[in-house]
């Protein structure tokens, strides 16, 4: 028996950044190119990958020079193992398989032929579904799967999937748990001053990874089950109510890229909101993540803490993500009991059942690039205007002037989305003719490409 968990990835040192974001930039669910452009993937991942290397090495080089995603990975996979031993008495092999580097799926693919293991759980570490993040990661073992029936087929080897866990009562426990401690950690002092300007004394803001509104509208299950995961966490926390025991909860979305409309609220717009509102003591939670990586310590720690600092929010704490969290680590063992005693859900049902697959280009006329960072996916047109015409047969005036809005909203961003093609395509084209930069053409200032890459 053996057990696969997949994530994200991420550059261990800043030599592998530049190529590690080709990898993002080349996956259709990163950046949706209509069917005529989609032979440019890979250039486009290309151009897109050598302007953003300088950046995002930065943005490495504030957290220490790379991420730490597989290291945390790989010490859950190995603590999954232990605790699934010493409870269970169960000797399982684990596995880590990276969507965008080392080690990729398909080397832990191989590693799991060379272990003749021929039962395998897969489980995403990514307690919600997004067809961009486990999505992606479970279509790539769709394609291994199909491409080598002799090695993966039915008679030859079993598996099941545990698409999304975001209610399990052990997750939620150590979230509340982690939460708490940062809750406890406010001082008499800060309690009493954070009262003369807010009536409750604290403050929590789970941030999630954002992804584009139109995957939502196109069956995407990821908000749903964040707003779920976060209500099933604040019942286990202090209730809102006035004064210093009182905790009010608040939800935002981070990492948005490009002009595409984004989940709101946005997490930018809420510091600056709570700090007009006199919050000064706040906890932040990373919601969508399990493991340190850019997002938390670079976006969250750097950038956002900077913004709430200059927004008034003098009294800021980070619940640390769950990482190797006792509590955490034994849940997900009990998961993996749990998914070999129940029936098993193919990788292909598990796409089918959360949607993954009809949000497709394939079928629809779209005119615009829409790129959607790491945690999204990049939506197009025609599924935004299949969402509002299901919803326009109950509108009244009122709703009908909304949809004309949203409808105008849509043909601003096919404009741009076609000048953005446009331009990626001359820019290109330019700089492969002449070997020079583009910016150094036409004059300082111009960073194609800069708007697709969010945290990275």
């Amino acid at each position: 028996v053996g057990v696969l968990l997949l994530n994200l990835g991420g550059p261990e040192k800043t030599e592998d950044v530049e190529g590690f974001l080709y990898n993002l930039f080349a996956d259709p669910d990163i950046i949706r190119l209509p069917p005529p452009l989609a032979p440019l993937q890979s250039l486009i991942a290309l151009f897109i990958s050598k302007r953003r290397a300088p950046k995002s090495i930065a943005a490495y080089d504030s957290i220490g020079g790379g991420s730490p995603i597989l290291k945390y990975s790989n010490e859950q996979a190995q603590l999954i193992q232990q605790s699934l031993q010493s409870r269970y008495n169960l000797p399982v092999q684990t596995y880590v398989g990276m969507r965008y580097w080392y080690p990729f799926t398909e080397e832990a693919l191989e590693q799991i032929q060379n272990d003749h293991v021929n039962a395998l759980v897969i489980i995403p570490l990514y307690p919600q579904f997004s067809i961009s993040t486990s999505g992606s990661s479970l279509r790539v073992l769709q394609e291994e799967f199909a491409k080598r029936p002799q090695l993966w087929g039915e008679k030859k080897f079993t598996h099941t999937v545990v698409p999304s866990w975001y209610d399990r009562p052990g997750y939620v426990q150590a979230m509340a748990d982690i939460i708490q401690k940062e809750l406890d950690s406010f001082s008499a002092q800060e309690l009493d001053e954070q009262l003369k300007s807010n009536p409750i004394a604290k403050h929590i803001l789970f941030s999630a990874h954002g992804v584009p509104q139109s995957y939502i509208q196109a069956g995407d299950p990821y908000q749903e089950q964040i707003r779920k995961c976060v209500q099933a966490i604040t019942n286990l926390l202090p209730p809102e109510q006035n004064g210093k025991d009182g905790v009010k909860v608040h939800l935002s979305y981070q990492s948005r890229v490009g002009p595409i409309e984004w989940l709101r609220p946005y997490t930018d717009d809420v510091l600056p909101q709570l700090g007009a509102e006199g919050v000064q003591n706040l906890v932040v939670v990373p919601i969508s993540f399990v493991s340190e990586h850019i997002e938390t310590l670079e976006e969250i720690d750097i950038e956002y803490r900077e913004l709430a600092e200059e927004s008034g929010i003098c009294n800021w704490r980070r619940a640390q993500a769950l990482n190797t969290d006792k509590t955490f680590i034994d849940d997900m063992a009990d998961m993996v009991v749990e998914a070999l005693n129940q029936p098993s859900q193919s990788v292909t049902e598990a796409c089918v059942a959360n949607n993954v697959g009809l949000i497709d280009l394939d079928d629809v006329t779209v005119e615009d690039i829409s790129s959607a960072g790491v945690g999204g996916v990049g939506g197009n047109d025609q599924l935004l205007l299949q969402g509002f015409s299901s919803g326009s047969a109950t509108s009244s005036n009122g709703g009908a002037n909304t949809n004309t809005n949203q409808l105008m909203k849509q043909a601003n961003e096919r404009f741009y989305g076609r000048v953005a093609i446009i331009f990626i395509a001359a820019a290109i084209s330019i700089e492969f003719f002449s070997g020079q930069s583009i910016s150094g053409i036409v004059g300082a200032g111009v960073h194609v490409g800069s708007s697709v890459a969010g945290s990275f």
